[in-house]
């Protein structure tokens, strides 16, 4: 079957922000075809989700392909309306099993020109590593915070800090952790006033809530 390409090429237009390309369920010529149509229109091409096979595959076409192997994104091109800001964001991840999910979030941002910085390791369950990197994080002007297990963390940083907070529940966890629904149930039914929660491992979700609030401000 021939794939119909119906890239959104106006988003950026309409809202400041471009198509990611989600690599998990498309098939390598699928993802060749995109990649193609996207570089065509003068676009960056941004995949997420994308296994090293099929990244391999788009490095043969594109030399100047980017694979971040832990993100599991690959970048062609660039982008070519980056955002003037001032502003930065600090990703909080609660462990180096939340990594993933923090780099997607982080590449997302920096593909827009936004100063960000990681702060990895500094979960609850040993919360000093967190009180010795707050004053730092609180440099920042949003906090996205990626959590698995119970994902209490984003809970913390909510009623630590005023900046908007920005929770990623993460798919980390043994049994009742559910791949993430554990996490996301805390999230939104937490005690923080005001966090915002993203989907499951939607790393480029939390990228693209922070742009918005940027853009706004």
């Amino acid at each position: 079957m021939i794939l119909d390409i119906r890239f959104d090429f106006e988003r950026k237009e309409r809202l400041g922000i471009i198509e990611a390309i989600w690599g998990e369920n498309k098939t390598i010529d699928q993802l060749k075809r995109i990649s193609e149509e996207v570089l065509n229109n003068e676009e960056i091409v941004f995949i997420t989700r994308i296994d090293e096979i099929k990244a391999k595959a788009i490095q043969q076409i594109h030399k100047d392909a980017t694979f971040f192997e832990e993100a599991k994104c690959l970048v062609i091109g660039e982008n070519s309306k980056k955002i003037k800001s001032e502003k930065s964001v600090a990703i909080v991840s609660g462990g180096s099993s939340d990594l993933r999910v923090s780099l997607e979030a982080k590449i997302a941002l920096e593909i827009y020109g936004i100063s960000c910085e990681t702060f990895i390791d500094v979960g609850v369950a040993g919360i000093h590593r967190l009180f010795a990197q707050l004053d730092k994080i609180n440099n920042h002007d949003i906090i996205i915070v990626c959590a698995g297990m119970e994902g209490a963390l984003t809970t913390v940083m909510g009623g630590l800090l005023p900046q908007p907070i920005i929770g990623v529940p993460v798919s980390v966890g043994y049994g009742v952790s559910k791949d993430g629904v554990t996490a996301l149930n805390s999230m939104l039914s937490s005690c923080s006033p005001g966090i915002m929660v993203m989907n499951i491992d939607n790393g480029y979700g939390a990228a693209m809530a922070a742009i918005r609030i940027l853009r706004c401000n």
